[in-house]
């Protein structure tokens, strides 16, 4: 399929470790419950599902946080759980209280019923990502993501969000083989999902380990880092002779960065748990760097929000300007934007990562 040229590559080239004119932004969750044209558009919609399952409705509120704010890519509207909710397990969301399966996994029967869902089942997700790809028009790269083999997983075998994961660890101490084989499948699924949205149209992958951080050391590699590096293994590299980046991002993810470094991807994300200029000491040799701000420095005033991402800003460093490859950093948050940001203060985020990063390179911050 044919789109537009791309306009702003800024995000793309940081993925490949280029330099850039100023350090590009994006956020986790940019469009969202934060903004008041994004809540109305799910009014409209009448429930959460049935604004991802609409792909005008999908590409509307994907385009809206471009509306307001200077950012360097759209990344798709949509949900970690299509996935498991394509293999039969009954996701719904009720009001208030998060997304919740009608058929967790949490039994042998359960886990040999298992199989990677057929695409098909998917094609509202794939529909979406073209509708939005044309509709940004070659305004900025459009990201696609999914979530990790292991965060699906906790969301499946504890049939809704957890404050202890006590069922999902359960199975993976008493029947590793049966957490195994969830976990195979689940990097099967996720791998034909993403290998679907970059056919459609994304220009970028992100694989969310929303959960990696809550496993003990050993188990993280075993469970989560292994089934991570298993999708990476199926993912095309390049789609009609352009390279698809791959982004990670571990939340929690921190002590295990040097590990992480080796895997096939272009980018890694960190939480605002991580030292960047440590991150950039052990990895950026190899591996770009997302993030890392905390979201919950969005509460604070505007001049407090400039100082806090000038400090983010320059824990990384001096950025790489020359020719070839080189450390390069992509300024996100360390986790999504919370649904009670005031929008203008994110404006001050913005506004303060494009121009301190220019100076940073010694260019006029405007």
């Amino acid at each position: 399929m044919s789109f537009a040229p791309l306009q702003n590559d800024t995000f793309l080239r940081a993925c490949r470790r280029l330099a850039t004119p100023y350090t590009p932004t994006w956020l986790m969750r940019q469009a969202g419950r934060y903004l008041p044209e994004y809540r109305e558009t799910r009014a409209r919609a009448g429930s959460f599902m049935g604004l991802a399952m609409n792909k005008d409705f999908a590409t509307e509120v994907t385009l809206q946080p471009l509306d307001r704010y200077a950012l360097d890519a759209a990344i798709l509207f949509s949900d970690i759980l299509t996935v498991p909710d394509a293999m039969g397990l009954g996701l719904s969301f009720a009001l208030g209280e998060g997304p919740r399966f009608a058929q967790p996994v949490r039994d042998e029967a359960a886990v040999r019923a298992l199989a990677v869902p057929d695409m098909e089942k998917l094609r509202y997700v794939f529909d979406a990502v073209t509708s939005i790809r044309n509709a940004l028009n070659g305004r900025v790269p459009l990201i696609g993501f999914s979530g990790s083999p292991w965060t699906l997983a906790c969301y499946m075998v504890e049939g809704a969000g957890s404050d202890d994961y006590r069922l999902v660890k359960t199975m993976l101490y008493s029947r590793p083989d049966l957490m195994h084989r969830v976990l195979e499948i689940n990097a099967d699924a996720v791998s034909a999902y993403l290998n679907a949205q970059i056919e459609a149209g994304a220009q970028a992958v992100m694989i969310f380990d929303s959960w990696g951080g809550v496993l003990a050391d050993g188990a993280f590699q075993q469970f989560s880092l292994a089934y991570t590096e298993r999708v990476l293994r199926q993912l095309k590299r390049e789609h009609e002779g352009v390279t698809i980046p791959r982004i990670v991002f571990t939340k929690g993810g921190g002590p295990w960065l040097e590990e992480m470094g080796a895997l096939d991807c272009d980018v890694l994300g960190l939480d605002w748990t991580t030292n960047l200029a440590r991150a950039r000491a052990l990895v950026g040799g190899s591996k770009a760097l997302q993030g890392n701000l905390d979201p919950n420095v969005l509460f604070a005033p505007p001049a407090s929000i400039a100082a806090e991402t000038i400090k983010v800003l320059e824990s990384f460093g001096a950025p790489h300007s020359g020719a070839g490859t080189g450390p390069s950093h992509i300024f996100n948050l360390g986790h999504g934007i919370s649904q009670h940001t005031p929008p203008e203060h994110v404006q001050a985020l913005v506004d303060t990562v494009r121009s301190h990063s220019r100076r940073m390179r010694g260019q006029p911050s405007a």
